[in-house]
């Protein structure tokens, strides 16, 4: 692992990933902060502000940024998580300096136009409709406003329409220049790079940049609750969580572990037991959810709304079997599927600069392979079934899109983990 780490004296961080042996790079700009630092009333400006930051700045319009990066046959983008906004870029590595040159343009010169505003607005309300139509994404969000009710990390990234039309220019700037600080960002880059190069570029576009960070958010308390939307289609969409982890618990590398065993893959327990065996769906997994300072760890299923509760009720039984203690085939079968994950994601150099990016946001510092993988070796069948003890402890959040009005509701799904 070939990581170099420079801090400017604003604060921004620099970091690179050299690889040998590629011709090109993978570099953005990650930002400590996402939809979780908005108000109730100001939902979704942190993505609607993503968006902006592509249409127009005072040297560029949006149709000069689209076609300088593609005159070079690179590819930029942005996405927006609860804790994390990213501007991305990956190009050939003579183009580096023209990448980052637009990274900032876009990020300390945008503009806002009140035209481009307004045709934005619209576009985004056609990515809220887009999700509207599509069961999974409202399970999912009625799912994490069940677990998180009244609070940031419980609201949809994109925002309720309501705010996307009428949310005030304003706002965009005051959520950029208060919370994109230099203390709370990142330039990542990975492949075909130069530190010394990459961090005398950075101190000329960025070192001008007044110093700060990001201010704190509102904690995040995982509470559990029930959102049931009953409406007529084909297929019934549920989703079923419990506490998890966060990132800097020591039990994280144990619920991934778990994740993997329990509903990772074809030969987990969720997908043999559920699909396999009883034919009661067609698609079921398990995922955990991580933040700062909470987490989940859940499943999905998408089945017809007559074997949803049976699907459930299975799924929670396998979870109090895990809890007792997972046989050792399966344990080295999950360990041995996240090694392997570990390894392929480093032969992307995206995968790489994100990574690199995200462990000094949220841990301070670079992880190398070598000590994550040491720490998923160090997870035993001990502490496989501690989690799952500890998740089926804990408050249950379960959400369903669909026919289901026959399902069982959170509190008797409760009293299956407790019988």
């Amino acid at each position: 692992m070939t990581v170099d780490v420079t801090r400017l004296k604003n604060g921004l961080t620099i970091a690179t990933d050299r690889i040998n042996g590629v011709e090109s790079a993978a570099l953005g700009v990650w930002v400590g902060t996402g939809a979780r630092a908005e108000t109730a009333a100001t939902n979704g400006v942190a993505h609607l502000l993503e968006h902006m930051a592509f249409k127009g700045t005072n040297r560029r319009s949006a149709a000069d940024i689209a076609a300088e990066i593609e005159d070079v046959g690179g590819h930029l983008n942005a996405y927006t998580s609860k804790e994390i906004t990213a501007y991305y870029a990956r190009v050939l590595k003579e183009d580096i300096s023209l990448a980052l040159d637009i990274l900032a343009d876009i990020l300390k010169n945008s503009v806002f136009d009140s035209v481009e505003l307004d045709r934005e607005r619209e576009v985004i309300l056609q990515e809220i409709g887009q999700a509207a139509d599509t069961p999974e994404d409202v399970a999912h969000d009625a799912f994490q406003a069940a677990a998180y009710p009244a609070q940031p990390v419980g609201r949809p990234i994109l925002g309720a329409p309501e705010i996307i039309r009428t949310i005030p220019r304003a706002a965009i700037v005051d959520y950029m220049s208060s919370h994109y600080k230099p203390g709370s960002m990142v330039l990542s880059a990975a492949g075909a790079v130069d530190h010394g190069q990459l961090v005398a570029l950075a101190e000329n576009l960025f070192g001008d940049i007044a110093p700060g960070h990001a201010p704190e958010t509102e904690p995040a308390v995982y509470r559990g609750g029930e959102e049931r939307i009953i409406k007529p289609s084909e297929q019934a969409h549920v989703f079923f969580g419990l506490p998890g982890p966060h990132f800097g618990a020591a039990d994280y590398y144990a619920g991934h572990v778990l994740s993997a065993l329990y509903g990772g893959g074809m030969s987990s327990r969720l997908f043999q037991e559920i699909r396999e065996k009883r034919g009661l769906c067609y698609s079921i997994y398990s995922f955990m959810s991580s933040m700062s300072d909470s987490g989940m760890f859940g499943i999905y299923a998408g089945t017809d709304g007559t074997q949803a509760g049976q699907a459930l009720r299975v799924a929670i039984d396998e979870l109090k079997s895990v809890a007792n203690g997972p046989t050792k085939a399966e344990t080295d079968r999950a360990k041995a599927q996240l090694r392997a994950s570990i390894l392929m994601s480093r032969e992307s150099t995206s995968t790489r600069a994100e990574q690199l990016a995200q462990q000094l946001i949220i841990h301070g510092r670079p992880v190398t392979p070598e000590e994550v993988r040491a720490k998923v070796d160090d997870v035993d069948r001990t502490a496989i079934a501690s989690i799952a003890g500890k998740a089926l402890s804990g408050p249950a959040t379960l959400s369903l899109v669909g026919p289901v009005e026959n399902v069982p509701n959170v509190e008797a799904l409760k009293d299956q983990i407790a019988a």
